[in-house]
């Protein structure tokens, strides 16, 4: 089912580009929101995990969520990850993104503690009346530890300010019952690009992805022909980029992402420990994968 919304088609998981030392590179971030703005993509989700949120501490994930909404300049939506494994934190910033008036907030399931069904609706479900914003849920099992059913995300549906759900699981079986259980105008994303375009394809309504920051066009035009049922022409698009979904995730994320982006020029080959700069084998594979697509 076809649902007119901004926060549907290609959304960008966006990197926080960095310095070699490690530093937010504010200038690089800038020219990233405009590289998305002139390729098609239609939303940018600031500060999820591509985003390094778990290296940032609390003034910097605000600040990095901010720049990106003053550089878009209501150009085009900005999504805050705001989730955290502490309800109580997940609700600051939430508040925060609302006060920078973030277009809506992405809340990843609590990571680490693993909580039940029942606490998992408990917390979305305090986040959402305690702060009036759209709010979209992700889920992200191989990530968090905790894999949301989809009778908790149908369930949580029902609250009004939560208006869809990235799902990272890249199980289709699972996008399949999202797409029976849940109300037609509640928001299904893909959040596994691998399996985007099928997803799409069975009725979702869109994705966040991580391929979005290196070919945002080819991946954008390939969305909206899926959205469209065009399944000859989006698959043709995704056959032409399927090494970057897989080379991208060759190490963990973002770090193959931020080196291909920095080889593209966009940005230093700058990242946060634990997290490492990717190893010389790996490089050589995704430069291949941007040669093939003439970036380099």
């Amino acid at each position: 089912m076809q649902i007119s919304h901004p926060l549907t088609g290609s959304m960008v998981a966006l990197i926080t580009p960095m310095y070699e030392n490690g530093d937010i590179d504010f200038d690089a971030l800038e020219k990233l929101v405009n590289f998305h703005i002139e390729s098609g993509t239609k939303a940018i989700v600031s500060v999820g995990t591509t985003g390094e949120s778990a290296t940032l501490n609390h003034d910097e994930h605000i600040e990095v969520m901010k720049k990106t909404i003053e550089y878009s300049n209501g150009r085009i939506p900005v999504v805050a990850g705001t989730g955290a494994n502490s309800t109580s934190e997940a609700i600051e910033l939430t508040e925060a993104a609302k006060d920078i008036n973030a277009d809506a907030c992405l809340l990843v399931t609590p990571y680490y503690n693993k909580p039940t069904q029942e606490g998992l609706y408990q917390h979305y479900k305090k986040i959402a009346e305690s702060v009036e914003i759209d709010q979209i849920l992700y889920n992200v099992p191989g990530r968090t530890g905790v894999d949301m059913s989809v009778d908790t995300v149908a369930r949580l549906a029902n609250i009004e300010n939560i208006i869809g759900v990235k799902d990272a699981t890249g199980d289709l079986n699972v996008a399949k019952s999202l797409i029976q259980k849940c109300p037609e105008s509640f928001i299904l994303l893909s959040g596994d690009d691998g399996t985007a375009i099928d997803f799409i394809l069975m009725g979702g309504h869109g994705g966040i992805s991580v391929t979005a920051n290196v070919v945002p066009k080819l991946l954008s035009t390939a969305y909206d022909l899926a959205i469209r049922g065009n399944l000859e022409k989006a698959k043709e698009i995704d056959l032409e980029i399927s090494n970057l979904h897989s080379h991208l995730f060759i190490e963990s994320n973002p770090i193959p992402v931020k080196w291909a982006m920095h080889k593209m020029g966009f940005c230093e080959n700058g990242i946060r420990l634990p997290l490492t700069k990717l190893e010389s084998e790996s490089r050589k594979i995704i430069e291949v994968d941007l040669q093939n697509q003439g970036l380099l």
